[in-house]
Parts: structure tokens; C-alpha cells; sequence
């Protein structure tokens, strides 16, 4: 059996009110979990494969495409691969995020 703390794990990203750590990274899949500041924002991009994302706490303001919708804690949110996705913090708490890859890029 294999256990870690996220607070022991090395972030990956660590820029503009954004911290993401992977807490998952096996061939079959890749488990990031990404707090937001208010009003931090990650960029729209694209990913090869098709990512879930589920909302631990705040709420996410998330673009997939041409469509923008706000989700509350405890939503998961389906975004197909090679389409763009952005998400934004709008709100004045932190946003915590987990974003499922499968399988891994």
C-alpha cells in the first residue's frame, strides 16, 4: 500500500494565484489537484485526451469550447479532448480542483 499527503508533494504549477500538485501519474491515468486564489485564472488550451474535472470546494467558472458555466463544490464536469478549457476563479474563496486524465497525455 502506497499513501501521500498532498501537502508533502512538490507542486508542479506555482504561478498566478495557481498551485497544482499531481497526486496521480501512472500510464493508465494522471490526478492533478489545482488551487485558485480569487480571481486566478488558467488559460484556455487543449488536451489529447478527454479530462473530468471535479470541484472539491469554491466554485469554478470553466470554458470548454464556445459554452461558460459556474459549478458548485462537488460537481464533475466532463471536457472532450482537443477542445479548448479554461477555468477561472471568480468568486472572493479559494477554488480547489481535482482534474482527471485518462489515460495519461
Amino acid at each position: 500500500m502506497e499513501s501521500r499527503y498532498l501537502r508533502d508533494i512538490s507542486p508542479v504549477l506555482n504561478t498566478g494565484g495557481m498551485v497544482g500538485t499531481k497526486l496521480y501519474s501512472q500510464p493508465e491515468g494522471e490526478i492533478v489537484h489545482i488551487e485558485f486564489e480569487p480571481k486566478a485564472h488558467l488559460k484556455a488550451h487543449k488536451t489529447p485526451v478527454n479530462v473530468a474535472f471535479y470541484v472539491v470546494e469554491g466554485t469554478a467558472t470553466i470554458s470548454i469550447g464556445e459554452e461558460i458555466q459556474s459549478f458548485p463544490a462537488g460537481t464533475i464536469i466532463d471536457s472532450p479532448k482537443d477542445i479548448p478549457h479554461a477555468i477561472t476563479n471568480e468568486g472572493e474563496t479559494p477554488l480547489r480542483i481535482l482534474v482527471i486524465k485518462m489515460p495519461k497525455p
